[in-house]
């Protein structure tokens, strides 16, 4: 039992119910790891598609970038009149079942297990892609990076929303500041060289471009962008776990999760 409780966490009454709820500050990286996650790949998977295209591929990174902040907003407008629908959480599956009955609920059951797998698999490789960039000898071991972070990962999680929501802050909160700090220093250097920054390795010549882009590449591309906004939802599905008010402290951390 003390093994199993090691691993698991202490059994927890029903009386310490509020007592494991979080506010909105550790409810961002209880909440928002996946949304914060998907946003250092998703701009990445967009430009894997549009680079090949040359000078005409850079043209649509723009226009890539407007349709997908204007999803998100719409995504996030939704996911705040569904918080306050149901105080309770409630996500795709129930909302769809409710107004669009139970084979809509279903679908969205079933895309959303698909999609939390993939979510699982693309954001772990991700890292440890970005990882074994720093450090290239660690590419043979590639594989037992990723596996090793999965059980880590799980392991926290099975301890509780609350041990969780401390335990992820620190690199959550980490994270969200070194991509800050990137951008304040990229803007920076973009307006001491007069809009035009020297890069730091010297880029080969540029391709030239494609006379004809088809509407496919442009939603090929428009569809791994929205890579970006995954994870959204989680806070729609968790407000119970938040404080009271538990509809405030909810809209709070989504729209925290959003802005980052």
């Amino acid at each position: 039992m003390a093994l199993l409780d090691l691993v698991l966490g202490r059994r927890l009454s029903s009386a310490e119910d509020k007592a494991e709820r979080v506010g909105s500050f550790a409810g961002v990286s209880v909440f928002g790891l996946d949304a914060l996650s998907s946003a250092a790949y998703g701009p990445e998977a967009a430009l894997t598609i549009l680079i090949p295209l040359g000078v005409a591929g850079s043209r649509l990174s723009l226009p890539i970038t407007i349709a997908v902040s204007t999803i998100l907003a719409i995504v996030y407008f939704s996911y705040r009149q569904t918080i306050s629908a149901y105080p309770n959480g409630a996500g795709s599956y129930t909302v769809a079942k409710e107004n669009l009955g139970r084979h809509a609920g279903v679908l969205g059951a079933v895309a959303l297990l698909i999609d939390y797998t993939l979510n699982v698999a693309v954001g772990i490789s991700a890292g440890i892609g970005a990882l074994i960039s720093a450090i290239p000898l660690l590419q043979p071991y590639t594989l037992l990076l990723c596996l090793a972070i999965l059980a880590l990962l799980t392991f926290i999680n099975l301890r509780g929303t609350r041990e969780s929501g401390f335990a992820f802050m620190p690199p959550t909160y980490l994270f969200v500041g070194c991509l800050g700090l990137i951008l304040i220093i990229g803007l920076f250097k973009s307006l001491a060289a007069g809009g035009h920054p020297h890069p730091a390795v010297s880029l080969p010549s540029p391709q030239p471009g494609k006379e004809q882009i088809n509407w496919w590449i442009f939603l090929k591309a428009f569809a791994a962008g929205c890579t970006a906004m995954t994870g959204v939802e989680a806070v729609s599905n968790g407000v119970q776990s938040f404080k009271e008010p538990v509809v405030g402290s909810a809209r709070l951390t989504l729209a925290n999760i959003v802005a980052r």
